[in-house]
């Protein structure tokens, strides 16, 4: 990071942080009619699993279900890849916002959302970045004051979102800020070793114990001792190494492949992963115990799509980053920028940057030509073909986009009636709005008839 940077001023927030009344889920049907809990600012898991805050009996929930969290714009409800589904007012949500009154339908189960007198808020941090997270929205500000306090500990962190969102940022920056930030900072891609490796590569392995172990080797977790161990792709990890990473993260300690003595090792772990973990679990793929553990503070961090004000400061830092001059992106692309999807989120517009740095910056028609369009209706297929990324970030952008246009396409079918639309793509209003809000669709966009 750059001296400029860390001297920037710390942003006072307009208005106090985001307050909104305390809410019991209370089951109203079902065979645990009568239980309740309280949404925390720690969130509640719903489910059938032993790690579920609402843990409930119906053999018709899955392990883990749904959540709800608290978040700026109020409640959120996420179904974690669920067998039967979450159900709100008849209609399979998969992430909807929330509110008191509402009735929430799980297998055979109901449960009612209670508004209390009691209070609770979403904390902001008052800085415009945590490392080299940079953002001023209420959503990354929220993220930052998580990071902040995580930092002074040796908690397990897993971090989930999009590629290219930040999650190694995210790692690194804790790292930096940690008391460990003098000890060594160590990443294994576990979706990149092969499963026969997998285990030499983060325990390492002693000399004969397989074909080609010519010499003693130590592995990730010995080399990071002091420090932080980033596990990137987690969710990648084959299930015959989930029960060895899961004893080496509760007994903190490791073996060699081939070795019978036991190794201590003192390191911070951070885990991160662009799938569903919790679907995994459901699914059977991933170890409900190894999720738990990894997770003891799980964060998502949000696409650029969906803090799109942030895009402009975000191209600034890139500017300086690359040429060493504080020098804003030209005036007549900045909206041009802004209007973009970015499937690739902070990582396409870094590489954007650069590459406009090098080459110059390109005019705002050909730009429109060469980043995918948030057109309706694309002129062809393959002008939707983020060729600029890897096969396996251009699937998952490919995806991302998608929605992004059926939304777009429905409001203009329905003329901007949100109501409309969302009775057409079989969803509830609540949650066709929060997916345009995940995809920057503004109320001004779809104005309703």
């Amino acid at each position: 990071m750059t001296a400029e940077l860390e001297g920037k001023t710390n942003i006072i927030p307009v208005g106090p942080e985001p307050r909104l009344a305390a809410t019991d889920v209370v089951v109203i049907e079902g065979p645990d009619r009568g239980k309740r809990a309280r949404v925390t600012e720690e969130g509640l898991r719903v489910g059938s699993g032993e790690g579920a805050k609402l843990r409930l009996t119906d053999a018709t929930i899955s392990r883990l279900h749904c959540e709800l969290t608290l978040h700026t714009g109020g409640l959120r409800l996420v179904d974690l890849g669920s067998t039967n589904g979450t159900f709100v007012a008849g209609a399979r949500v998969r992430d909807a916002d929330v509110g008191a009154g509402a009735t929430i339908t799980l297998g055979t189960t109901t449960l009612r959302l209670d508004a209390t007198a009691q209070e609770a808020f979403v904390e902001l941090s008052s800085a415009d970045h945590f490392g080299e997270l940079l953002g001023t929205s209420q959503e990354m500000r929220r993220i930052f004051a998580i990071l902040e306090k995580v930092a002074r500990t040796d908690t397990t962190l897993l971090v989930t979102g999009e590629t290219g969102t930040g999650k190694e940022v995210v790692a690194q920056a804790l790292h930096d800020a940690s008391r460990r930030a003098e000890g060594p900072f160590i990443t294994i891609d576990c979706g990149a070793i092969p499963e026969t490796l997998i285990e030499s590569e983060l325990f390492g392995h002693v000399r004969g114990s397989f074909s080609g172990a010519t010499a003693d080797r130590i592995g990730a977790f010995e080399e990071a001792d002091g420090g932080t161990v980033f596990l990137d792709e987690v969710g990648e990890l084959p299930i015959a190494m989930q029960p060895k990473l899961l004893r080496a993260l509760e007994m903190r300690q490791i073996r060699r492949v081939g070795s019978n003595q036991p190794r201590k090792i003192d390191v911070r772990v951070v885990a991160a992963t662009n799938r569903s973990l919790t679907r995994s679990v459901n699914e059977g793929t991933f170890r409900e115990d190894l999720y738990y553990r990894l997770a003891v503070i799980e964060l998502e961090l949000p696409p650029l799509r969906a803090r799109r004000d942030d895009i402009q400061s975000l191209a600034a830092h890139f500017i300086e980053r690359f040429t060493g001059a504080a020098t804003p992106p030209p005036p007549e692309l900045v909206s041009t920028l802004m209007r973009r999807e970015w499937p690739g989120n902070v990582r396409e517009l870094r590489n954007f940057v650069e590459r406009s740095v090098s080459l110059g910056w390109p005019t705002a028609e050909a730009l429109a030509r060469e980043l995918p369009s948030r057109a309706l209706a694309p002129a062809s297929l393959a002008g939707l073909v983020p060729t600029h990324l890897s096969l396996k970030e251009a699937r998952l952008a490919w995806m991302a986009q998608f929605e992004s246009v059926y939304v777009r396409a429905m409001l203009e079918k329905t003329s901007g009636n949100v109501t409309r639309a969302a009775a057409i793509a079989g969803v509830t209003r609540r949650f066709f709005q929060r997916t345009m809000a995940r995809h920057g669709v503004r109320s001004s966009e779809a104005e309703e008839s």
